[in-house]
């Protein structure tokens, strides 16, 4: 299984190049059974990284284009009259999928948002009162933009904790970027195909040897005292939930597994504790005046935390 894993990764680095770190992440989040927010200007390849991982896992893939006009039938499905048959027919909506790609999720009012995270949360919804159960497999990935905020509705702190983790995607480097260019220039119309290296039935395998991954109680409250010196630290508003510390415990075993490991490190925790915490965090207005960023308060906290032996 573990070399299963290993080829899937070293495919989806070679048809996404330059972002090692954040689609290492990005498959720890759907190994962990949890939802990515991601968080990128537009052209840096957000949706290619979610829609090759959904490609090499041969599973089924939905993207919504999120807009002012969406509503959560839109989402869900609905349930429509056959005039021919005289009966009420349930259309399920996009989120029956394995891998959703929710698209500039910030561009569509709190009614909609919410009909999406309850999906994520309850993995099923309701259509005219009849209850759906999504794939065993279901995993969110939403995006959205950084830098425009006109005609936007952002995410509410509480419906943004319901995400394991955010990734930011930013610029490449003039290496990584011209490499870029030349693949995609050279691509041939043969090579534009992604052959899947697994199907979903192995892929739920894996995810039940990542849960066995041993997670031992100085790791446990290595995250337990990261997670609550948020809540004492100057530069920060509001701190973190509990929820944070399920979340960093869950990325951290998926991370561990991913690193061919069958226990968890402080290294480990270290490593997911940027992307898991940066969304539930709210910078005190003195920092934010100040210039100071959240994954740097982040990077300070818990370097001030002691490393379990």
């Amino acid at each position: 299984m573990r070399h299963e894993l290993a080829v899937l990764m070293e495919k989806y680095e070679e048809h996404i190049l330059g972002q090692s770190i954040n689609l290492k992440l990005l498959l720890s989040a759907v190994l962990a059974d949890g939802h990515v927010l991601i968080e990128g200007v537009p052209g840096t390849g957000k949706t290619q990284m979610v829609r090759t991982l959904s490609d090499l896992l041969n599973s089924t893939f939905n993207r919504i284009q999120f807009t002012p006009d969406l509503l959560p039938s839109d989402i869900t499905g609905s349930t429509i009259y056959n005039m021919q048959e005289s009966t009420f027919q349930t259309v399920k909506g996009p989120v029956f999928a394995n891998i959703l790609l929710a698209d500039e999720i910030n561009r569509t009012p709190a009614k909609t948002q919410a009909a999406l995270l309850e999906a994520m949360e309850e993995k099923q919804v309701t259509i005219q009162g009849d209850t759906y159960s999504l794939p065993d497999v279901f995993f969110v990935a939403a995006t959205q933009n950084p830098i425009e905020f006109e005609g936007t509705y952002p995410l509410p702190e509480a419906q943004q904790d319901r995400f394991l983790l955010k990734l930011t995607i930013d610029f490449p480097s003039f290496e990584v970027e011209t490499n870029v260019l030349k693949h995609v220039i050279e691509k041939t119309q043969a090579e534009a195909v992604i052959d899947p290296i697994m199907d979903m039935a192995t892929f739920s395998t894996i995810r039940q040897d990542v849960a066995n991954t041993t997670l031992h109680d100085d790791i446990l409250d290595y995250i337990t005292e990261i997670v609550r010196r948020t809540r004492d630290t100057d530069g920060i508003r509001f701190g973190a939930s509990t929820r944070a510390a399920i979340a960093m415990a869950k990325a951290a075993r998926s991370w561990a597994y991913l690193t061919n490991r069958d226990y968890v490190t402080p290294d480990d925790v270290k490593m997911v504790a940027k992307p898991a915490l940066r969304h539930r965090l709210q910078l005190a207005p003195h920092m934010e005046l100040e210039g100071v960023g959240l994954d740097e308060i982040i990077e300070e906290l818990v370097g001030a935390v002691a490393v379990p032996r």
